[in-house]
């Protein structure tokens, strides 16, 4: 009986010794940071968020994952204080053993499973993390202190998240539709409603106010004089949309973006998915940080500062897009020259003036070229799953401008929507370059060896 306990007890010691053995492998997987965005962008997809609120959900799940890996990796900085609303966030019992990266990527899941629907979406997901980690040899005790740090950071960044005013949004007035001359109303096929008409009161990160990149203001309409600005911008999204070549019909689909285009077949209306401009972003940050074969914490650094500039670009953009109300071109086109033209890709439901597209990726390529570099060569294979071909590009920046510059192909802005929002959208990723010190040594990008 004794020999028997005493083996036992050796078998047991054997088994926690193996437990504890390169476990890290898979839990300190940068690709698997990349697989858990992914996922949480596929729930985005697949519930019909829009693309600012989808920013939202990218930009607290990441900045969760980015607070875990702060404390346990001393060259990294928190945003606590530097956003300035943000408070400090809890900091790891020093006696207890924690894989961080690990707890990244548990806090990203709970949050990302909170800001979205259904109730539970990523909790199968999140379950599946443990087990890999479980499976991996990770000590029953260093699992149980990781899960314990990632639920605190989760229930700080939720406090703190639900006082941002969305919810407050959600009740809020509908945008008023008038027969204001260049005013905007909703367009076809479906007619819906101006989306998200008070997203400029939703707090933001860096910016120190909604207002504060806004844009020069838009031409003034005037579609009867031939010489006119306005005129002039509004025939030629007409006339780009009449001759588009094969080449910018490729463009305008790659970038179309539309979460839930309004398929109308006689009587019949059926809606089609894609990722919205802001989950097209975050598959980029995942692309070049693959490409760079960044390490775990530089993914995560790069994810969450590019969140956090399209989540205030956003905020910018509808600022500008609700205090101007520009109509779209397919109205004022089927007014005034031909009923019956339509744009290559659908008109989205709020008012043209600036680019949503133009801003976000012009915000998001000023951050990425701060962490990867200009010149980083990189191909976007991201629509491959809607059945769109890859795109090759030389730099984020031109990236971002072939975006901005789809939205002309498509039919569905006029070209001082897309030099006005790129604009916009630089100073706004600038501003978050300058402001948020979150690298310690922001010239040295650590990658896996």
């Amino acid at each position: 009986m004794r020999l028997n306990l005493a083996l036992a007890a050796v078998v047991a010691v054997i088994l926690v010794s193996c437990k504890d053995k390169n476990y890290n492998k898979v839990t300190g997987d940068p690709i698997l940071y990349s697989k858990t965005v992914k996922k949480l962008n596929d729930i985005v997809l697949e519930n019909n968020f829009p693309p600012m609120i989808a920013a939202r959900n990218y930009v607290y799940a990441n900045i969760a994952a980015y607070e875990c890996i702060v404390a346990g990796d001393s060259s990294y900085v928190t945003l606590a204080g530097q956003i300035k609303h943000m408070p400090a966030m809890p900091a790891p019992d020093p006696a207890k053993k924690i894989d961080f990266q690990l707890a990244a990527m548990l806090a990203f899941t709970k949050v990302g499973n909170a800001v979205t629907f259904p109730e539970g979406s990523m909790m199968a997901y999140y379950d599946g993390l443990l087990e890999k980690a479980d499976d991996a040899g990770m000590p029953g005790e260093v699992l149980d202190n990781t899960k314990e740090f990632s639920d605190k950071v989760f229930m700080a960044i939720m406090d703190w998240s639900k006082k941002d005013n969305y919810a407050q949004t959600r009740s809020a007035s509908k945008y008023t539709v008038t027969d204001e001359e260049g005013r905007w109303v909703p367009t076809p096929p479906s007619y819906t409603s101006a989306l998200e008409s008070h997203w400029m009161e939703i707090r933001t990160l860096v910016l120190d106010s909604a207002g504060q990149c806004r844009p020069a203001p838009a031409p003034k309409f005037n579609i009867k004089d031939t010489a006119s600005v306005f005129y002039k911008a509004t025939m030629e999204v007409k006339n780009v949309g009449d001759h588009l070549t094969e080449e910018e019909k490729h463009i305008a689909d790659f970038w179309d973006d539309n979460p839930f285009k309004m398929n109308v077949s006689g009587h019949v209306m059926f809606a089609t998915k894609k990722f919205s401009p802001a989950g097209h972003w975050m598959n980029i940050v995942g692309i070049a940080a693959e490409k760079a074969k960044s390490d775990f914490n530089t993914t995560v650094y790069a994810y969450t500062k590019s969140s956090i500039a399209l989540f205030d670009a956003f905020i910018s953009c509808w600022e500008e897009k609700f205090r101007s109300n520009v109509v779209r071109p397919e109205t004022v086109i089927n007014k005034y020259v031909d009923p019956e033209w339509r744009p290559y890709i659908q008109t989205p439901p709020f008012p043209s003036y600036t680019s949503g597209h133009s801003v976000i990726s012009g915000s998001v390529a000023e951050v990425m070229t701060d962490i990867f570099g200009d010149n980083f060569n990189y191909t976007d294979t991201s629509e491959i799953e809607f059945g769109i071909p890859h795109r090759s590009f030389t730099s984020f920046r031109q990236a971002a401008l072939e975006a901005s510059w789809s939205r002309m192909y498509g039919g569905i802005h006029y070209r001082f929507d897309l030099e006005n929002g790129n604009k916009e959208g630089i100073e706004v990723g600038r501003l978050v370059v300058d402001k948020i010190r979150m690298r310690k040594n922001s010239n040295t990008i650590l990658t896996r060896k």
